[in-house]
C-alpha cells in the first residue's frame, strides 16, 4: 500500500529523459543498445527510465565533452578510477617551471603546478635528488639556502 505523501522514485518515458540528459532519442537507445546505460523498465513505449538512467547518461555527457572515449566511458561506469584531463596548452599560456641543476650534465625540469606540488614538496624534493645524487656520485652537495650563515649576531 502506498501513501499518498509518500516519495516516489522518479520515473521517466524516454521523450522526458532526453529533455532532461539533453540528448537525442537515437543517443540514448545507442547508449542502451551497447550497455552503457542500463536497460529501462519496461518495453517500447511503455519503458521507463529513472533517476539513475538520467545520472548515467548525465556522466557520459560530461565525460565524451572532455575527451574521453566511450569504451574508456565503460571502464569508468563500471568504477575505475576517473581520469585526469590533461590541462590544455593554450597559445600565449604561461607556465612556470623550476630547473634543478644537479652536477654538471644533470638537470631536473619540474612543473610544480602540473605536477601539484606544494612549494613546501618542491623543497623537499630538491633536498631529496640532492641528497641521493650526494649518495650516488660520492660528492658533497651544499644547497644556495644551506650556505647561508646562521646565528650570526652583527649587533
Amino acid at each position: 500500500m502506498t501513501l499518498p505523501n509518500e516519495p516516489s522514485t522518479p520515473s521517466y518515458p524516454l521523450t522526458e529523459l532526453c529533455v532532461l540528459a539533453d540528448l537525442s532519442p537515437r543517443t540514448v537507445r545507442y547508449y542502451v543498445q551497447i550497455g552503457l546505460v542500463d536497460r529501462p523498465e519496461g518495453e517500447t513505449r511503455a519503458a521507463r527510465y529513472g533517476a539513475k538512467h538520467l545520472e548515467q547518461l548525465l556522466l557520459i555527457k560530461k565525460w565524451s565533452a572532455a575527451g574521453v572515449s566511450l569504451e574508456r566511458i565503460r571502464e569508468l561506469l563500471k568504477g575505475d578510477d576517473a581520469p585526469i584531463p590533461p590541462r590544455s596548452r593554450a597559445i600565449g599560456s604561461i607556465e612556470v617551471r623550476s630547473h634543478l641543476l644537479v652536477a654538471d650534465g644533470v638537470e631536473i625540469v619540474i612543473e610544480p603546478s602540473r605536477a601539484g606540488l606544494s612549494p613546501e614538496q618542491v623543497r623537499g624534493f630538491v633536498k631529496g635528488v640532492m641528497a641521493v645524487y650526494a649518495q650516488v656520485s660520492g660528492e658533497q652537495i651544499e644547497l644556495e639556502q644551506q650556505k647561508e650563515p646562521r646565528g650570526q649576531d652583527n649587533g
